[in-house]
C-alpha cells in the first residue's frame, strides 16, 4: 500500500439513493423549468429550498408553494481563491448563502464574480446584501445544477462592434510625445497668468491666449483626487487599481495617469510619487512609454496646497 492511499473509506455499494418526495420533487421540478419556488410553513414563512417539516418547530408543511426570487439578496459569504476540481467553478469565486425575495430562508449556492487570477483576493463589490440573480443552464434536467451559479444583478450590454480611427494630436501635443520619447514632461507657460500647462496645449485656458515659452517639468508629482477601478484594463497591474489626477512638480494643471506599486485602499490624496518608466528601449512618441506612477518615500502634501487643482 503507497503512503498516499487512504486508511478508511466509507462507500455505499451501489450509489445511496432517496426518494425525493412531492415537496422536494415540486422544487426539483420548478427548477428544471427554470423558475425558483418555496414551501409555506403553518406560521407563513416561506422555506427555500422547501422541507418536509418547519424546521424552527418540525411541524409539517402546509403543501402550498410560492414563487420568489429570481432577485435575490447574499446573506453571507465565503471566498474560494483556489477552486479545487469538484467545485462548480474553475475559477476563484464564493459560496454564498443567497435568499430569495420573497423567501424567508437562503440556499447555499455559486457565486460568480467575474475572471480571477488563482489565488486573487475577494473583490470589494463582494460583500452581505448584494443583489444577484440565478444563472440557468440552457439545457436543464431537474436538480440544484440547473442554476450554474448566481451573479451579480448588473445589467449588461455586449456589444462586439469595433470602430477604428485616427486622430492626428495636433502641433502642442505632438511636441509634447516628442518630449516623452526622449523621457521628458513638456509642458507651456502662460505669459499673462505665468501658469504651466502639462501636456503641451497652444492655448491657455484661463487667459486664451496662444502659449509658446516651452518648460520641462519633473516626472514627480502629487495626488490631487483618485477613483479606484473594479474593471479589468489591460494597461493595469491588477483588479482593483488606481487611476489619479497627479500635479507634476512644476505643472499647474493635473494629468490623469495610472497609479501601482501600492494597495488600492493606501492610495491617498496628497501623496508623492514618481512616473515609472519602461526600458529606454521601448520608448516611442507614446504616453505608453510610462506604466504608471508610483509612491515616493516622501511626506504627503497638505491638502491647502493642492485644494485649488482638483
Amino acid at each position: 500500500m503507497s503512503s498516499s492511499a487512504p486508511n478508511h473509506a466509507l462507500e455505499f455499494p451501489g450509489g445511496y439513493t432517496r426518494s425525493v418526495g412531492p415537496v422536494i420533487g415540486r422544487f426539483l421540478t420548478e427548477l428544471r423549468d427554470g423558475r425558483l419556488v418555496g414551501v409555506r410553513t403553518a406560521s407563513g414563512r416561506v422555506v427555500v429550498p422547501p422541507t418536509e417539516y418547519d424546521p424552527e418547530d418540525g411541524s409539517a408543511v402546509t403543501g402550498e408553494f410560492v414563487e420568489v426570487g429570481p432577485d435575490c439578496t447574499v446573506e453571507s459569504w465565503s471566498w474560494v481563491p483556489r477552486p479545487r476540481r469538484s467545485h462548480p467553478l474553475q475559477r476563484p469565486f464564493a459560496w454564498a448563502l443567497i435568499r430569495p425575495d420573497g423567501a424567508d430562508t437562503a440556499l447555499l449556492h455559486a457565486l460568480d464574480l467575474g475572471v480571477f487570477e488563482e489565488g486573487a483576493k475577494p473583490p470589494r463589490e463582494l460583500r452581505t446584501g448584494m443583489r444577484v440573480r440565478p444563472k440557468w443552464r440552457s439545457e436543464r434536467s431537474g436538480g440544484i445544477g440547473d442554476i450554474e451559479c448566481f451573479r451579480p444583478d448588473i445589467a449588461m450590454i455586449n456589444d462586439s462592434r469595433r470602430t477604428e480611427y485616427h486622430l492626428p494630436p495636433g502641433r502642442a501635443l505632438e511636441r509634447f510625445l516628442e518630449g516623452i520619447a526622449e523621457g521628458r514632461f513638456l509642458g507651456h507657460r502662460c505669459g499673462v497668468c505665468g501658469k504651466v500647462y502639462v501636456p503641451l496645449k497652444g492655448l491657455c485656458p484661463v487667459d486664451g491666449v496662444p502659449t509658446t515659452e516651452e518648460v520641462e517639468v519633473r516626472d514627480t508629482g502629487t495626488v490631487t483626487t483618485f477613483a479606484v477601478n473594479n474593471i479589468p484594463d489591460p494597461r493595469a497591474p491588477e483588479v482593483p487599481f488606481v487611476s489619479a489626477y497627479i500635479l507634476l512638480d512644476g505643472s499647474d494643471l493635473a494629468m490623469l495617469a495610472l497609479v501601482a506599486g501600492v494597495p488600492a485602499d493606501q492610495v491617498r490624496m496628497g501623496m508623492r510619487v514618481r512616473a515609472e518608466w519602461r526600458p529606454r528601449e521601448e520608448w516611442g512618441a507614446t504616453m505608453a512609454n510610462i506604466k504608471w506612477f508610483a509612491p515616493l518615500d516622501e511626506p504627503d502634501v497638505p491638502f491647502a496646497a493642492i485644494k485649488d487643482h482638483l
